[in-house]
């Protein structure tokens, strides 16, 4: 083998291994957040209703629609998992009201000086808000029962965070909010519901 083919094909080496360094990492797949594993709340009602007093508005500062799982989506899940409709008593409705699930960036200022060159400082945080209210109505139109919950939550990330490195933060954001308001429903629905539970 000629010096000038060995050449070529170190070159050409060269040039592979820099191409699959600079490949952009497979984007990772996130599981929708669901609350199956946990008993349902079996409830004396006629049936459940799912309403939304939040909406979207798919513009800066709010970032909650980029999510993997937007706190929407998971909130609806819940009710959809949680709640059961199994009582005989007619004219009873369970109402579940989301009234936020909101998430909002800032930009975190930069620090300035020799010292800030030479360290990864914060770039953005996010704050989450998520509230929802769980009510049994009567016949009436009269809430007799009526439990409330809200969760929020911060995170902050560096400089140069990769996309897949920030959907997996803003995956972790929904799964803890979720998990805080579930506590919060369940201690209040074991602590008053239990005339309409079953």
């Amino acid at each position: 083998m000629t010096i000038r083919l060995r050449s070529l094909l170190a070159l050409a080496l060269v040039a592979t291994v820099a191409a699959c360094a600079d490949a952009p990492s497979p984007p990772p797949k996130f599981a929708d957040i669901h609350f199956l594993a946990l008993a349902p709340f079996r409830l004396n009602v006629s049936q459940i209703q799912i309403e939304t007093r939040f909406q979207p508005t798919f513009q800066e500062p709010n970032v909650e629609h980029e999510f993997p799982v937007p706190p929407q989506r998971a909130m609806e899940n819940w009710a959809h998992d949680r709640l059961q409709a199994v009582g005989p008593t007619t004219g009873f409705v369970a109402r579940y009201t989301i009234i936020d699930a909101s998430v909002r960036e800032s930009v975190l200022p930069k620090k300035e000086g020799l010292k800030a060159v030479f360290t990864t400082q914060q770039a953005e945080r996010y704050d989450g808000h998520v509230s929802v209210m769980l009510q049994v109505i009567d016949p009436q139109g009269i809430a007799e029962r009526t439990a409330t919950a809200e969760a929020a939550s911060s995170r902050s990330v560096p400089e140069g965070i990769t996309l897949n490195e920030r959907d997996k933060i803003w995956y972790e954001m929904t799964r803890d909010l979720m998990a805080d308001l579930d506590r919060q429903i369940q201690r209040q629905v074991d602590a008053s519901f239990a005339p309409f539970r079953l």
